[in-house]
């Protein structure tokens, strides 16, 4: 009989491999298993999230959050979906909720700042994206932000200095934070 970390691992194995579909399964049958454990609710709303089942992925966060409501990963990833379906009041919720926990994650008040400025609250905006790069000062997404964010700012000598800072990394290949949407925003 498989046990629940088992197939935890394995879900996230697949999940981290793009096979979110067949992860699912190995999720719910370890939820059987413990149903009280917050981080197999948080796998299966991220491998949920993955394959576009954003209602169901919510709904697994939820429930992981019952568990322990501290499970700042749970309130980011929902804040990545409501963000998605363009409810940037309920995303902003959740990242501020994330930070009450931990005010100390880069890629949250990057992901804060990208609400701000789809609501045009530049300010705000430029605030988190100072924060995240105070936090990492070689982040690629903040520091484009931040330079798009003193643009519309009209704070052009700040704008050239993070442009330069850019020019000087190599864009990451990962996968971005947040998507680009039309906002020009990474």
């Amino acid at each position: 009989m498989e046990d629940a970390v088992t197939l935890n691992n394995s879900g996230i194995a697949l999940t981290e491999a793009n096979r979110p579909f067949e992860a699912i399964p190995l999720f719910r049958k370890a939820l059987i298993l413990e149903p009280e454990n917050p981080f197999l609710w948080l796998n299966l709303g991220i491998a949920q999230q993955k394959t576009g089942e954003y209602q169901q992925a919510v709904e697994s966060f939820k429930k992981s959050l019952i568990i322990d409501d501290g499970l700042t990963e749970a309130w980011h990833s929902m804040g990545l979906i409501y963000y998605e379906q363009n409810d940037f009041e309920t995303a902003a919720e959740c990242y501020l909720t994330a930070l009450s926990f931990t005010d100390n994650d880069p890629k949250i008040w990057n992901n804060l700042g990208v609400v701000y400025f789809n609501q045009n609250d530049f300010e705000a905006a430029r605030g988190c994206f100072e924060k995240s790069i105070s936090l990492y000062p070689q982040f690629y997404d903040a520091l484009y932000n931040l330079r798009d964010t003193c643009r519309e700012l009209k704070d052009w000598r700040a704008a050239a200095e993070f442009e330069r800072v850019l020019s000087t990394l190599e864009h990451p290949a990962e996968i971005h934070f947040f998507p680009a949407q039309d906002s020009g925003l990474k």
